[in-house]
């Protein structure tokens, strides 16, 4: 084979390889963008997932949370979900701000985050602050914007196993434990247990039943 056929063959090689590699960094940004949220920039709930596992694995210490925006749904029906789009997106920023390089945030949905960090030092002290950080009005065309945040969060050396669907599960119960809180501090009725419900009706019913007889 000549020189010239060498030199050939050898550019082929290296033009496929270019190619196959310039396609791998180009599916590679496809998959990283399919899991963060474009709105917030935040991790999806897949890409999400994998890092907090990860986390969880390996940090002994590290604790998981969730928070849930309190006050959104009024912000979407009075202003328009352009405004509540503004408000999701500060959310996000603030929460990775939050977080810092120590920890992971994403958004599982609609008005609904979660992050994981290595290490829960200081944590209730650390939500007081996210909880503030979260208050702070954003401004849209004019207006101001405000919702608070219900946060529960959980430390994994508290859970009998230390797992990551165990901490959201903890976290989760948590959260809906200071949206009850809040609800009752602001007067409004706390949904009744059906066992609660159904104890509360009876005199009702045995006064219908005694009128009957």
């Amino acid at each position: 084979m000549t020189n010239s056929a060498h030199t050939f063959q050898a550019l082929a090689v290296l033009a496929l390889a270019g190619g196959w590699a310039l396609h791998a960094r180009r599916l590679y940004r496809c998959l990283d963008r399919s899991r963060h949220d474009p709105l917030t920039g935040l991790w999806t709930r897949d890409g999400w997932t994998r890092r907090a596992e990860r986390i969880v694995r390996r940090r002994p210490r590290a604790a998981v949370l969730l928070a849930d925006l309190d006050g959104f749904k009024p912000v979407n029906d009075v202003h328009g979900h352009a405004a509540g789009d503004v408000v999701l997106a500060a959310a996000g920023e603030r929460l990775t701000s939050w977080c810092g390089a120590h920890g992971v945030a994403g958004r599982l949905g609609g008005d609904e985050f979660v992050a994981v960090l290595d290490d829960d030092s200081c944590l209730d002290d650390r939500l007081a602050d996210l909880s503030e950080l979260l208050r702070q009005p954003v401004e849209h065309q004019g207006v101001t914007l405000t919702v608070s945040a219900s946060i529960g969060a959980a430390r994994l050396a508290a859970l009998p196993q230390p797992t990551l669907s165990d901490a959201l599960a903890a976290a989760d119960q948590a959260m809906y434990r200071v949206k009850g809180r809040t609800r009752g501090r602001r007067g409004r009725r706390l949904p009744l247990t059906p066992a609660l419900s159904v104890l509360r009706g009876l005199p009702q019913r045995m006064r219908h039943a005694s009128a009957a007889s």
